[in-house]
């Protein structure tokens, strides 16, 4: 690590190791930060866009539709800024039908299982150093990287930069486990405590803070993210999650890694704090625009259901393919509880309306696509 970048910076320390290699410690939270009418103005675009995301997550008749959607949207794109190549139209294929096409697709549903545990673990406990081991111990169960300790802190060190590097020319080296446990600790105290800093600055701290430590072997970027989402939803500023904030991180991945660096180089904390709220802003007017969208095609695709004169079992299909729009018959009969002819004959109607598309062309163990509604999550 080049101890000569890190040498001004305000927001920690290099201390040099009996190894002999350089390794950064951060300073507590919360860093001094300057404010003024511009970066004020920005907080409060930020603050504004995710309430309108919020409202419309509350007047939403039914807000499962997004809801499940949505999460997996967020799964595949913070899973995919750590090199996993799976697709959406994938992740909805392997948990309708469990035809795994694509290895990383096993990553980005513990990305779900661990987003959704969080939510619910949420009604009973804090977001704390516990929580967050629990956390990684999903997120890391039977894929890369298992052997390296899920659900514990590292007990050694780890490095950041070019594959092939050592921890003495490495981009980055977080602090020494001693020291990690120290800050990790800090960081406990300042996620717990009350005072008068933005909830969504706060959290753009926090990930920065999290992504610095790197407290786990492996897992920190995802389980990073995911922090985001479950403080919104603790301090009920995102009460549904239907923000996909990696979405924005994931498009300026090198600007994001840029810029949390440049925060321990130069306490550089303004440029990562505004580039977080403007994701935040971003991100929220994505949602409302698709989540708009889809309801549209909902509403579009009842009166067609209508107008043909489908079986009522069509109209069920109907409304489940906007929660999975990668579907069988089977899936359909366990999720809806109907019978298999009866959903088999509604989704030959729904595909005979151009609503669904088969996939695979087989006789048996047909697959379902709703094209439309993919193109509206994956555009």
């Amino acid at each position: 690590m080049d101890s000569q970048l890190f040498k001004n910076s305000s927001s920690g320390k290099l201390i040099k190791t009996d190894n002999g290699f350089w390794a950064f410690v951060p300073n507590p939270l919360p860093p001094k930060l300057k404010w003024d009418a511009s970066l004020s103005h920005l907080l409060s675009q930020a603050a504004q866009s995710l309430g309108l995301l919020m409202g419309l997550g509350e007047t939403l008749p039914n807000p499962h539709l997004l809801i499940y959607p949505f999460i997996r949207k967020e799964a595949v794109l913070s899973s995919r800024i750590e090199g996993t190549r799976s697709t959406l139209s994938e992740l909805f294929l392997c948990e309708s039908t469990q035809i795994e096409k694509q290895k990383d697709v096993r990553e980005v549903q513990n990305y779900v299982i661990a987003l959704e545990y969080g939510i619910s673990r949420l009604k009973e406990t804090s977001l704390d150093m516990k929580f967050i081991l629990e956390l990684h111990k999903i997120l890391m169960q039977n894929v890369r990287g298992e052997d390296k300790k899920p659900g514990e802190f590292r007990e050694c060190q780890n490095w950041i930069g070019p594959p092939g590097c050592s921890k003495y020319d490495a981009t980055f080296v977080p602090p020494p486990v001693p020291e990690m446990k120290k800050v990790l600790n800090q960081l406990e105290q300042f996620l717990l405590s009350i005072n008068s800093i933005s909830p969504l600055v706060k959290i753009a701290l926090m990930h920065s803070q999290f992504e610095t430590i790197h407290p786990f072997h492996d897992g920190n970027g995802r389980i990073g993210r995911l922090l985001i989402i479950l403080y919104l939803h603790k301090q009920n500023l995102l009460p549904k999650p239907l923000l996909y904030l990696s979405a924005f991180f994931e498009k300026y991945s090198n600007e994001y890694r840029n810029l949390l660096l440049k925060v321990c180089q130069q306490g550089a904390w303004r440029p990562w704090i505004e580039f977080f709220l403007r994701g935040i802003i971003n991100q929220s007017k994505d949602a409302i625009t698709r989540a708009r969208r889809l309801v549209r095609l909902q509403e579009n695709y009842r009166k067609k259901v209508h107008e043909k004169g489908l079986s009522p079992s069509a109209g069920r299909v109907l409304d489940l393919i906007f929660m999975r729009p990668v579907i069988n018959i089977k899936s359909g009969v366990k999720v809806l509880e109907l019978t298999f002819p009866a959903v088999s004959k509604a989704m030959k109607q729904l595909e005979k309306v151009g609503i669904l598309k088969e996939t695979t062309g087989a006789q048996r163990d047909k697959v379902y696509e709703a094209q439309d509604i993919l193109k509206i999550l994956e555009d």
